[in-house]
């Protein structure tokens, strides 16, 4: 049997809201985590937890928020960018993108900090699959305008493009910082490699095409 067309056979179609569903777990968890302190602790990835035998944190992480805000933005990246994404790839195709780029993510970050030396660090928050999503979309729509600020129209993956150097200048100029710039890099590396793997397009490509 040919490997690469197990790897790239297509899921049947359907589109069944899975988006909103991602995001209702993420909001029930984050109010679980303000009724009970424990949990934020148990579902977030900390190295030395890991190694101790909480192996579910490099999958958990990414349904925790540190708080509102924080829950706020990466939702409404979700619903605004996940929702077209599902709907153009079919939900069980978004799901296993969803899931695993921020599963990939959360392994990656914590391969980083356990080389780093940095067992006290917890990482939670969904945006390593959430910046993805970001760059799948531009990918699936490229010729599409995000709006800055509500004024200022950007090209889908000129705004992936930018957001990559801030996150990787943020990276080298901020590494103790509490926002895991890492983290994000991940999604994005890793939601281009499933596009590369699972699809066979570089993205790149989508975005700028030869003309």
């Amino acid at each position: 049997m040919d490997r690469s067309s197990l790897v790239r056979r297509p899921f049947p179609y359907s589109n069944r809201n899975l988006c909103l569903y991602l995001i209702g777990a993420n909001i029930l968890v984050t109010a679980f985590g303000y009724l009970s302190p424990a949990v934020p602790y148990l579902l977030a990835m900390n190295p030395m937890s890991v190694l101790s035998g909480r192996i579910w944190q490099p999958f958990t992480y990414m349904f925790v928020h540190a708080d509102l805000s924080h829950l706020l933005v990466n939702m409404l990246g979700l619903l605004f960018f996940g929702t077209q994404v599902e709907r153009e790839l079919g939900s069980s195709e978004f799901l296993l993108y969803y899931l695993l780029t921020g599963f990939l993510a959360g392994l990656f970050s914590l391969a980083a900090y356990l080389l780093a030396g940095a067992y006290s660090v917890f990482l939670l928050g969904a945006s390593g699959a959430v910046f993805a999503v970001l760059l799948a979309y531009a990918a699936l729509f490229p010729n599409s305008d995000i709006y800055v600020w509500g004024i200022l129209p950007v090209r889908a993956p000129v705004l992936v493009v930018g957001y990559t150097l801030i996150e990787v200048v943020s990276q080298l100029f901020s590494f103790r910082s509490s926002v895991a710039h890492l983290t994000h890099l991940a999604g994005f590396g890793f939601g281009w490699l499933y596009f590369l793997v699972r699809f066979g397009v570089n993205p790149g490509r989508r975005f700028f095409p030869r003309r």
